[in-house]
């Protein structure tokens, strides 16, 4: 029974601390269409394991959209950390890899929409993402945050139909305004 507790106390112990964030793998997941292959619009959510501890119960989730021919996505994404550096939370950058990992940790499709579909949809969320009513608020729980905001857009966005995992915490926050 005392190996028992001590292999626990270890795998709890290493669990805990997690690699540095800034060694962190960010690569890409190899998951989202490749836009120099695909030329139609490719709407793309994201979810991976929020960082170290976090991540056994909560995500961090993202999207991503790339408009048709474009050569790169156009990624949005809410962190807190933007807050504490006097940045608003709610941050766009384009690449040609939006599926990257979340230090560490790999991301899962929670929807993807390629073609017509998307590409009528793409000016409806550029629209909602403008319209993000806490583009400057962070707060873990019970929002608004990473999860709160791609729960809005498909709130605004119906026709995505959109599902979130249930570990987004602070999706529900979405529905407050």
């Amino acid at each position: 029974m005392k190996y028992l507790y001590l292999l626990i106390s270890s795998l709890l112990i290493s669990a805990c601390s997690n690699n540095d964030w800034r060694t962190a793998s960010r690569e890409p997941a190899g998951i989202a269409p490749d836009p120099k292959q695909e030329n139609a619009a490719v709407i793309e959510f994201y979810a991976a394991d929020a960082f170290s501890w976090r991540g056994w119960f909560a995500v961090h989730s993202w999207l991503a959209v790339k408009e048709k021919g474009a050569s790169f996505y156009k990624v949005y994404e809410v962190t807190g950390w933007r807050v504490k550096r006097g940045q608003p939370a709610l941050h766009q950058y384009q690449t040609k890899t939006p599926d990257r990992y979340w230090f560490g940790s790999k991301p899962e499709k929670i929807l993807s929409i390629i073609g017509p579909k998307a590409e009528a949809l793409i000016p409806e969320i550029n629209a909602a993402v403008a319209r993000y009513p806490w583009k400057d608020e962070y707060k873990v729980f019970p929002g608004p945050n990473s999860n709160t905001f791609p729960t809005w857009i498909g709130l605004q966005v119906p026709e995505l139909n959109l599902d979130m995992p249930f570990s987004a915490i602070g999706s529900g926050y979405a529905s407050k305004k």
